[in-house]
């Protein structure tokens, strides 16, 4: 499976970390609502089709990425920076190799 990081290009998934589900909430940390707590950690969706993931580029530059991707076919649909801060850089570099 290749993943193209905005910021390096296409690369196998093998320099990739998954972290997880992209559309969970974080209850806040200070709260003491071990329900909402409980939920977060340990109840997991397990659907069939586009998934929201969370992925680090953690055997290139680091980046964490929201990857959409099909679970059953593992096809990915997009790739983007998790903060939106490293766009603009990553496109200036595209555009300066093409």
């Amino acid at each position: 499976m290749l993943i193209t990081c905005p910021y390096c290009g296409p690369r196998d998934v093998i320099e990739f970390t998954y972290q997880g589900d992209g559309n969970r909430e974080r209850p806040d940390p200070a709260s003491q609502n071990f329900e909402a707590w409980n939920a977060y950690v340990y109840d997991r969706l397990n659907p069939a089709g586009d998934h929201n993931e969370i992925w680090q580029h953690s055997g290139g530059c680091r980046a964490h990425l929201r990857v959409v991707r099909n679970t059953l076919t593992h096809e990915i649909l997009s790739v983007a920076f998790v903060r939106g801060d490293h766009g603009s850089t990553a496109r200036r570099k595209a555009e300066d190799k093409a």
